[in-house]
């Protein structure tokens, strides 16, 4: 699957892996107890398309490691 690009259908076969952020980063994907970034991220709203991928939004801010 294209970095950037998750569906919300996909996320299920990444249940325990990663998903590849535009940058190069990884987001470690959890399904238990809702879908979580990093068990600790919830993700509220899902498959919004945009010109450079999908949007999930979170109720968080996400911020890239240092």
């Amino acid at each position: 699957m294209p970095a950037g690009k998750v569906a919300a259908a996909d996320v299920v076969r990444l249940d325990g892996k990663t998903a590849k952020t535009l940058n190069g980063g990884d987001l470690n994907v959890s399904t238990e107890g809702g879908v979580k970034r990093n068990g600790e991220v919830n993700v509220a709203k899902i498959d919004i398309a945009a010109s450079n991928g999908l949007i999930h939004v979170v109720d968080s801010v996400l911020l890239p490691s240092a």
